[in-house]
């Protein structure tokens, strides 16, 4: 999803882009080297990074709450692998300058997750194994800045992200994606768990991929949160994804299931410090992934799924 939004800018400045992805490769955009390689290999990651001056690593798994409690080793595992293994590759083969993406994840339940506040306490439980996966990586990276002198590592935490290439899988999408595929689909009533009133920080991809690109071009080598600084409540995103359809279904909140933790809500100042701010609205970030999840429904559903396909 983010990768999709990189790629196009990453052209637009004139890069040389090589893809390396599990999905199948007419996802890939036509003006890129793409490889296909499962970067939990040591042996794989040395290949991807072979030649390259820059990295992004946006490798991840992406999954529910739901999904994440009920297979933490499937989120855990592979996390560490793409992180240890793809840095040091890269560490390796000479690479200059590598992006870490990190994660939301990583921060203990609290009012505004500030980025140097990250190491006083644990992440949250609803994100223990994700969260603390992401923090390894992010530790990686001090390791190989004090014993190596490798500075050009840069670490970005995205908020909620959205947008079109999402992950639509109605078994473990994340909330934007889950309620617009259950929206065009019909579903109504529309039964959301929760009493809707969670706080969540949403990016649209596309600013999300700006901002990486705009950290590593800041040379800022402190961790950035990459989000609105805004919170917006889950109610308020069921009604704008259900009003955009007709007729307007019926919403039902079972306050009996499980909703995570009730604020999320990321401080933007560092991003500002470097001029970064998001220009796509919340409004027009869910219509444009809607219009995009409608047209392509067959594209949505043709991607790598690490839950049933990993081995």
């Amino acid at each position: 999803m983010i990768g999709q939004q990189l790629v196009k800018l990453l052209l637009v400045r004139g890069a040389n882009i090589r893809i390396v992805s599990l999905d199948d490769p007419s996802r890939a955009h036509p003006d890129t080297e793409f490889l296909s390689l499962d970067l939990r290999y040591f042996d794989q990651c040395l290949e991807a990074c072979e030649g390259v001056d820059m990295v992004f690593n946006l490798a991840g798994i992406k999954g529910s709450p739901a999904m994440s409690a009920r297979k933490p080793a499937s989120f855990f595992v592979p996390t560490l692998q793409f992180s240890i293994n793809m840095m040091e590759a890269a560490r390796r083969q000479g690479v200059e300058k590598y992006l870490f993406t990190s994660s939301v994840g990583v921060y203990s339940p609290t009012e505004i997750f500030y980025e140097d506040d990250m190491w006083k306490r644990p992440p949250s439980e609803n994100d223990r194994f994700a969260g603390w996966a992401k923090r390894m990586g992010e530790l990686q990276a001090e390791a190989y800045k004090i014993e190596h002198g490798w500075e050009d590592v840069y670490i970005v935490r995205p908020g909620n992200v959205f947008g079109p290439w999402d992950n639509f899988d109605s078994k473990n999408a994340m909330v934007i994606p889950s309620l617009i595929r259950r929206v065009v689909d019909g579903d109504n009533p529309l039964v959301v768990w929760g009493d809707g009133s969670e706080l969540r920080d949403f990016i649209h991809a596309r600013d999300c991929a700006r901002g990486m690109i705009e950290v590593v071009e800041s040379e800022l080598r402190q961790p950035v949160n990459l989000a609105s600084g805004k919170g917006v409540s889950i109610r308020e995103i069921v009604e704008i994804i259900a009003g955009m359809v007709s007729p307007v279904p019926e919403l039902i909140w079972d306050v009996e299931k499980p909703s995570g933790d009730k604020k999320r809500i990321l401080s933007t100042e560092r991003a500002k410090s470097i001029g970064f701010c998001p220009r796509i609205s919340l409004a027009d970030g869910i219509r444009e992934t809607m219009e995009w999840y409608e047209s392509n429904r067959d594209i949505a559903d043709n991607r790598y799924n690490s839950f049933t396909e990993s081995k």
